[in-house]
């Protein structure tokens, strides 16, 4: 039989123990575990430090798959008016935006194919940024102001937005027989053939498609003088009355014309929509559109071909 001390003792040693896990237990429990709000480091929550940096009104990044939940409405209207949008962005009629693509998918900051959820959840955070609703959907109001905010960006049209035209510059230079399509030759300012160089150089490096066809990226038409582009509406009836032929763009000598092929039965500089849909298909001008700015290049949207340099002044 146990003694009474052996009790005591096993008595005691048991009470220790608990004590001892009790501890533990309560160490345990008391850290706070992390918040939903908080997130794991590095991925802080809505209310985390990270949204804190974030400027306000910019458009949040779409998951890679293009998936996007709630914008199912959305994704297939704009399917269904890709081909057969009904409009007239730059005064002309036209059925559907698929040629405007690469632009729209520029400016949202998204790859998402124009038909997906991804896509117009992208395009909805743009419109929220630029006070144009938050529907996901591409219309005619939508991309006038998207394109107006394009369109700025050519110091062409900033200096004629006051009412006068640029004047023919002081110098320009010839390009290499090579740069001007099918030997043509062509002039630009030399800073701005220089910024050309470089832009095509990059674009031949990166673009097997550009790289294969010499004439891919050369330029029909650079810097014409007002009497060249007087001469020329006049012969061809196709420049918007005097329009044209009063204040191109193209005798600031920073304009060029840029090759990006041509659909069958077309020209390089036709501006018929077939011939402008399949330039937009072109994975030179897509990557145009996503480099060019990076040598000073801005496009007038409306012409995939037309570039303009904006390093200096018209």
């Amino acid at each position: 039989m146990m003694k009474l001390r052996d009790v005591m003792r096993f008595l005691g040693a048991s009470a220790a123990a608990v004590v001892l896990l009790a501890l533990l237990f309560a160490r345990v429990t008391g850290c706070s575990p992390l918040t939903a709000a908080q997130g794991p480091p590095g991925q802080a929550g809505a209310e985390g430090p990270f949204a804190a940096e974030q400027p306000p009104n910019t458009p949040q990044p779409v998951s890679a798959d293009c998936r996007a939940s709630g914008w199912t409405t959305a994704a297939q209207t704009n399917a269904n008016s890709l081909r057969t949008l009904a409009w007239s962005p730059f005064g002309r009629p036209e059925a559907g935006w698929e040629t405007y693509v690469p632009l729209i998918q520029h400016e949202i900051a998204s790859t998402c194919p124009p038909n997906s959820e991804g896509f117009a959840a992208a395009l909805a955070a743009w419109q929220r940024a630029n006070s144009q609703g938050s529907d996901g959907v591409v219309s005619e109001t939508v991309f006038v102001a998207m394109k107006g905010i394009v369109q700025t960006r050519r110091e062409f049209v900033r200096f004629t937005s006051f009412g006068t035209c640029p004047g023919t510059p002081d110098l320009v230079t010839a390009a290499k027989p090579s740069e001007g399509f099918s030997g043509k030759q062509v002039w630009m300012r030399p800073r701005a053939l220089e910024a050309y160089r470089r832009m095509v150089a990059a674009a031949r490096a990166e673009v097997p498609e550009a790289a294969a066809d010499p004439q891919m990226l050369t330029i029909f038409s650079g810097y014409r003088s007002p009497a060249a582009d007087a001469a020329r509406c006049e012969a061809d009836g196709n420049c918007d009355g005097v329009v044209r032929a009063r204040c191109s763009a193209h005798r600031t000598g920073l304009a060029a014309d840029i090759t990006l092929g041509h659909a069958p039965g077309f020209t390089v500089d036709s501006s018929a929509d077939p011939n402008r849909l399949h330039m937009s298909r072109t994975a030179t001008y897509r990557w145009l559109v996503a480099n060019a700015g990076r040598f000073g290049f801005v496009n007038y949207p409306f012409e995939p071909w037309h570039w303009e340099w904006t390093g200096e002044p018209p």
